[in-house]
C-alpha cells in the first residue's frame, strides 16, 4: 500500500485507515465477531491507522478489544474544561487498553486551546505521540485555517471529497506548509455520493486505472493529492473493506483524472 510521511517525524503510515463512526458502535458478540474479521483484514492488507472518538458510543472499546499492537490508534476529546477533557482521555487510555496513545485530536474543535495545552504536556510527557484537531463541515475551515497558520499541531482532520474540494483548494496546500498531516473524513459525504451513483456504471476508462468499483475511485481521488496522509472511511463490512483497501494500491489519479472524475460525477443522473 502506498504510504506517506507524516511531516513532524518523517514517521511513514498507509494511505487507507479505517474510520469506526457507527460502525463500532455495537455490544453484541456477533457483531465484534464480524468487526474483528474486518479489523484483522485491514491489518492483513497493510492498514495500521485506526481512528475513533469517545462520541461514537461503544467504539473505543471495540477498538481495544480487537487493535492489534502495531495499529496506530488515533483518538479524540470532545468535552469542555480542562480537568474534563483529561478525565475523558484517561478513560480513552482505558478503554483502548493503551498506556500511551499515537494520536489525540481535539474532536470539533471543542475548547480547543484548553485541550491543545494539556495535549502539549502530555506529548512531552510520552502520553501522546501526535496532536492535532478536527472537524466535519466545511463551514469550520476558516476556523482550522487560524489553527494551523496559529499554532503547533501534527495532524489536522477535515472533509473532503470529490464533491467537496474546498480543503483541495484551501487547506491542503496550508499543511504542507506548515509540516502538518492530512487525515481526511467524509469521503463518502455520509454515503450520499454512494447514493447518488447506485445506478450508475462505472466509467469505462475506470478499468485503465484498476479501479472496480465507485467507493475505489472516489478514494482513489482523494489519496492522488500528496498532501493528504490518510484517509479513514469507516465500514463494518469485509466486502467493502478490501474495496477500499484497493484504492491505496496501485498508481493514483493525475490531475487530469481527477477533474475527468468530477465532471462525470457531476453529469451523473
Amino acid at each position: 500500500m502506498l504510504t506517506r510521511e507524516i511531516p513532524s517525524s518523517h514517521e511513514s503510515l498507509p494511505v487507507l485507515g479505517l474510520g469506526t463512526w457507527r460502525t463500532f458502535d455495537v455490544a453484541s458478540q456477533r457483531e465484534r465477531a464480524k468487526l474483528s474479521e474486518v479489523v484483522a483484514r485491514f491489518a492483513a492488507g497493510g492498514g495500521r491507522v485506526i481512528d475513533t472518538s469517545p462520541m461514537y458510543g461503544r467504539a473505543e472499546e471495540v477498538v481495544g478489544e480487537l487493535a492489534p499492537p502495531a495499529a496506530f490508534i488515533a483518538t479524540k476529546v470532545w468535552t469542555r474544561g480542562r480537568a474534563e477533557g483529561v478525565e475523558q482521555m484517561e478513560r480513552s487510555l482505558r478503554l483502548l487498553r493503551r498506556d500511551a496513545l499515537d494520536l489525540m485530536q481535539v474532536h470539533n474543535l471543542v475548547d480547543w486551546r484548553a485541550h491543545l495545552d494539556t495535549l502539549r504536556g502530555w506529548k512531552g510527557d510520552g502520553r501522546v505521540r501526535y496532536l492535532g484537531v478536527t472537524h466535519y463541515q466545511a463551514s469550520a475551515f476558516g476556523e482550522l485555517e487560524s489553527i494551523m497558520r496559529g499554532e503547533e499541531i501534527d495532524f489536522v482532520q477535515l472533509p473532503m471529497s470529490v464533491e467537496l474540494p474546498d480543503a483541495e483548494e484551501r487547506l491542503l496546500p496550508l499543511a504542507a506548509s506548515r509540516g502538518i498531516a492530512v487525515i481526511v473524513n467524509r469521503p463518502f459525504e455520509g454515503g450520499a455520493l454512494m447514493h447518488r451513483v447506485r445506478r450508475t456504471p462505472l466509467p469505462e476508462w475506470a478499468a485503465e486505472l484498476g479501479a472496480r468499483s465507485w467507493s475505489e475511485l472516489f478514494l482513489r481521488w482523494i489519496v492522488s493529492h500528496e498532501e493528504v496522509t490518510c484517509v479513514i472511511p469507516a465500514t463494518g463490512d469485509v466486502a467493502h473493506l478490501e474495496e477500499n483497501l484497493r484504492a491505496g494500491e496501485g498508481r493514483v489519479l493525475d490531475g487530469r483524472e481527477r477533474e475527468r472524475l468530477r465532471e462525470r460525477l457531476l453529469s451523473a443522473p
